[in-house]
């Protein structure tokens, strides 16, 4: 089986960078650049989205975006489950990137679905991804004809057959064009191109979180080739917002 890159610490990927990037990086940078351009003017100005959990990924590809829409909507999953860190950290780059941000709630809070369920992110984590996540970003994607993301093949074998572009269906008669402009990317090329233009990242990171979800389904990864191996306990490896809709899968 195919291996992912060994989990590496933020201080070794950002060991031998400068401000000059290697041409095969500023290649891709353009790359992206363009590709961002193309499908930004295929669109008007409010029926494209940007989805942002605040890692580091996201972060590269909102300041990208911006260049182009500084007001894109900006989406973010406010599960009620982030960690302390997380909600700090997006408080202070909403303010300090002025950034058009929509929290996405759930129909309930984490009190009611607590209450009603119990901790189903322990009894049924999938049942609860799908309330807490799926349902509310199919519901707010649906009226965007553009979806950005940041996913990259390299986090996960599940993403393998990512695609740059793709006619994606976040509900069963809603088809969305999403656009994944750093699916080739590598870890190390996020963090580089992070660095150069002295983005700012999570710092949880520095705590060796390599991939960060809802605090009770997020650990430090505990296999160094899997950098989401610190995610649900092992029980699965997607929350389901990157599997297309059918009927019984749009609300989780």
């Amino acid at each position: 089986m195919e291996q992912l890159i060994p989990t590496i610490a933020p201080a070794e990927l950002l060991q031998n960078n400068s401000t000059e990037l290697r041409p095969e990086l500023l290649a891709q940078l353009q790359h992206v650049r363009t590709l961002l351009a193309q499908e930004l003017a295929s669109v008007p100005d409010n029926a494209a989205c940007i989805t942002c959990s605040f890692q580091a990924e996201d972060m590269l590809l909102l300041k990208l975006a911006m260049e182009l829409r500084p007001h894109m909507p900006v989406l973010f999953l406010d599960t009620g489950y982030h960690f302390v860190e997380t909600y700090a950290y997006r408080d202070r780059m909403a303010t300090e990137w002025q950034l058009n941000l929509t929290n996405l709630l759930p129909r309930k809070t984490v009190v009611e679905q607590e209450a009603e369920f119990g901790k189903l992110h322990d009894t049924d984590p999938n049942r609860c991804c799908g309330l807490r996540k799926v349902e509310p970003l199919f519901d707010a994607v649906a009226g965007y004809k553009l979806w950005l993301t940041g996913l990259r093949r390299e986090q996960a074998r599940s993403r393998a057959a990512l695609k740059e572009i793709d006619d994606f269906a976040v509900k069963p008669d809603v088809i969305v064009r999403k656009l994944s402009p750093f699916a080739d990317w590598t870890t190390r090329d996020v963090w580089q191109l992070s660095a150069h233009f002295g983005i700012p990242l999570l710092p949880l990171y520095d705590l060796g979180y390599t991939s960060i979800g809802c605090q009770p389904c997020t650990t430090l990864p505990t296999d160094p080739n899997d950098p989401r191996s610190g995610r649900w306990a092992g029980k699965k490896v997607e929350c389901g917002i990157h599997i297309e809709a059918t009927d019984e899968a749009t609300h989780g």
